[in-house]
Order: C-alpha cells, then sequence, then structure tokens
C-alpha cells in the first residue's frame, strides 16, 4: 500500500458533521504520530445556528460548570458504520464515561494518559475507550480501520466477524481520551495502534458547505471546521 496516496473510504457517520481534527489541515492530525493517528479524523455535531457553535443544547456557562451531561450532547448515541469491509480483528467494550461532560477534568484526564500512557502497563482503553478494529479486505488489502470513544455497552460486532462497509458497529461516545462525545477514526497499517503507522484516508464522497450552499465532493479531505454532510 502507498502511503502517500489517500485511501478512499466510505462515511463512518451519517447526517450533518463538524470536522475537529483533519490530516487536510494539518500532518499529523493530532499533533503526534504516536498510536498511528498521524491521518486521524474527529467528527462532532454541532448546532449551527449559534453565533459560536455548540456541540451542546446547554448554555455555554452550563459546560463551563459541569452541567452537560451526554444525553444533552449532538453527537452522542449517533450510529456509526464501518467505513471498511472486512473482518473484525477487535472490539472492546464497557470502558466507562464521564457524565456529565466537565472541560477541565476531561482535558486533563486526556492530558494524563497521554504522557504516562506506557502499552507495558497500561490498558490502550485509557486511551482509546471502546473501540473496533477491521482489517480490511479486498480493495483495503493492507489497511487497518480503527474506530474509537464509542458509547458503553453500544459495540454491535465482535472479534472475528467478517463484515461489509456500512454496516452498523456501534454510537458515538465519551469513552477514553475524550473531551466531548465525537467519533475517532484512523487507517493503520497494521492491527496494534501502539506499533501501527498511520495510513491518510479520504472520503469517497460527501458534501461541503461553501458560502450557504452544499458542493458534492469526492475523494477529498475535509479540513478543520468544515461543515461536512453524508
Amino acid at each position: 500500500m502507498n502511503n502517500l496516496e489517500p485511501v478512499p473510504i466510505k462515511s463512518p457517520v451519517k447526517g450533518e458533521w463538524m470536522v475537529l481534527n483533519s490530516p487536510g489541515t494539518k500532518i499529523p492530525s493530532h499533533g503526534t504520530h504516536s498510536f498511528a493517528t498521524t491521518y486521524a479524523y474527529d467528527l462532532m455535531q454541532v448546532d449551527w445556528t449559534q453565533k459560536h457553535v455548540k456541540f451542546h443544547r446547554k448554555s455555554t456557562l452550563d459546560h463551563v460548570l459541569g452541567r452537560v451531561h451526554l444525553k444533552d450532547c449532538y453527537s452522542y448515541g449517533k450510529p456509526i458504520y464501518a467505513p471498511i469491509s472486512g473482518m473484525v480483528v477487535e472490539a472492546l467494550d464497557e470502558y466507562p464515561e464521564r457524565d456529565p461532560v466537565q472541560p477541565l477534568r476531561d482535558i486533563s484526564v486526556a492530558l494524563r494518559n497521554a504522557w504516562v500512557f506506557d502499552p507495558h502497563k497500561h490498558n490502550i482503553q485509557d486511551i482509546a475507550g471502546n473501540f473496533v478494529i477491521i482489517q480490511g479486505d479486498r480493495v483495503w488489502d493492507g489497511v487497518w480501520a480503527f474506530l474509537g470513544h464509542m458509547k458503553t455497552g453500544s459495540v454491535k460486532v465482535k472479534n472475528g466477524d467478517t463484515i461489509e462497509s456500512g454496516t452498523l458497529i456501534g454510537n458515538v461516545g465519551h469513552s477514553g481520551n475524550s473531551t466531548a462525545p465525537h467519533l475517532h477514526f484512523q487507517l493503520m497499517d497494521g492491527p496494534d495502534a501502539n506499533n501501527a503507522r498511520g495510513i491518510p484516508c479520504c472520503f469517497a464522497e460527501y458534501e461541503l458547505c461553501q458560502d450557504k450552499h452544499w458542493v458534492k465532493v469526492e475523494k477529498g479531505i475535509p479540513k478543520n471546521e468544515d461543515r461536512i454532510r453524508f
């Protein structure tokens, strides 16, 4: 697999989303090559009618004071679909979520996990939360898709399952290194995020909002804060 050519994938979500972190803006997209996150994406649903878009239905003060619960977040519980066809090589669930969302606590948890994580001593779910890894087949040979931070108890697949792209695999959650409910996903060149390298990917097809008009994009890589829909 030529890692310089983005691999086209189907969208793992449906509807309208905001891009939080994307290789279309910077590489590595998350500020590090660790855990194969070089070309990773974060997607979140927000209320675009607000002057300052929010990911929840409460006030900004409620967010600061830790009064935004997971059920108040637009992304929470939204379906996640397999972006590639293949075999599930790892599916982990039952990692607890933090409710309500509390910015200072959640940021401190994420920073602590990033700084002190040792794959020989710590649980990968401290970083990834509930997650699914799919080994690609056919056109995705040599590619593994990783989807993380899923809702506790929502993972629909198990190790060894053979699935097609578009199969429902779980729901968006707030587990692991998450500062708010969102979907984190990436492609890798191996099944273990501790040792694999990231592989660039693009969306086979989506729409981008430009000047209040929706424009169709094929094999595109959206940028941070882009408003896109599938």
